[in-house]
């Protein structure tokens, strides 16, 4: 059982890793693979409001996506997004990213080589990893503007969609653990964390819910 402090804590820190952005048009949306196909329907529904006029969709496999996503999660994204009526010539496949990092990289580099002029970025990813994408995407694309986004769910709806409230909680925690220590390590801009999320994240932490906390500071964003 999940306990009442359990679940305040947990949406203390849900509510913290949302940007909380007022979505506006900009150059280009880029969605980051995952093993969420909704990541791409919110940018096909975010496309089809005017919100960017070209989709960029980046990530190659994991663990967690090679059996569901075998072609890549860029692929696999990109071919949704054709179902629900985006023209390919508005879909740009980034197929090698493995980590956040790499994501921004690669997306620059493509859209670089594409010839496309970006000041601003329409930035989806999962609901809990809006504030780690935007941290990293501050620290490796300074000079445009990034708006984040993510599909619009209670925390009660995303733990549904998952099936597995725990592991939620985990996924929570280790997102939290990275805002912490990767700005030390140059992977994305250092961000204030109030005192109560902190508290929040270490009563969490004690209580077991670890699974996705790094035993090292090796593994990049």
């Amino acid at each position: 059982m999940i306990s009442a402090q359990a679940w305040a804590d947990t949406r203390r820190l849900w509510d913290y890793h949302q940007m909380g952005h007022t979505l506006r048009p900009c150059s280009v949306a880029i969605g980051l693979g995952s093993h969420d196909l909704g990541v791409a329907e919110t940018a096909v529904d975010l496309y089809k409001r005017g919100m960017a006029p070209l989709l960029v969709f980046t990530g190659a496999t994991s663990p967690t996506t090679r059996e569901r996503m075998p072609r890549g999660e860029a692929v696999h994204y990109r071919e949704r997004a054709l179902e629900l009526g985006v023209p390919d010539s508005a879909v740009l496949v980034e197929p090698r990213a493995r980590n956040t990092g790499e994501n921004i990289r690669f997306s620059r580099e493509l859209l670089e080589e594409a010839g496309v002029d970006v000041s601003s970025v329409l930035l989806i990813s999962k609901p809990y990893e809006e504030r780690r994408a935007y941290a990293t995407a501050r620290r490796l694309w300074p000079t445009v503007e990034i708006v984040s986004a993510s599909s619009p769910m209670t925390l009660e709806e995303y733990v549904d969609s998952i099936g597995d409230a725990r592991l939620v909680i985990d996924m929570l925690v280790g997102a939290l653990q990275r805002l912490l220590i990767y700005p030390a390590q140059g992977f994305m801009i250092s961000q204030p964390v109030p005192d109560d999320v902190l508290e929040a994240y270490d009563r969490l932490r004690h209580q077991g819910f670890t699974s996705r906390l790094l035993v090292t500071n090796q593994p990049s964003a």
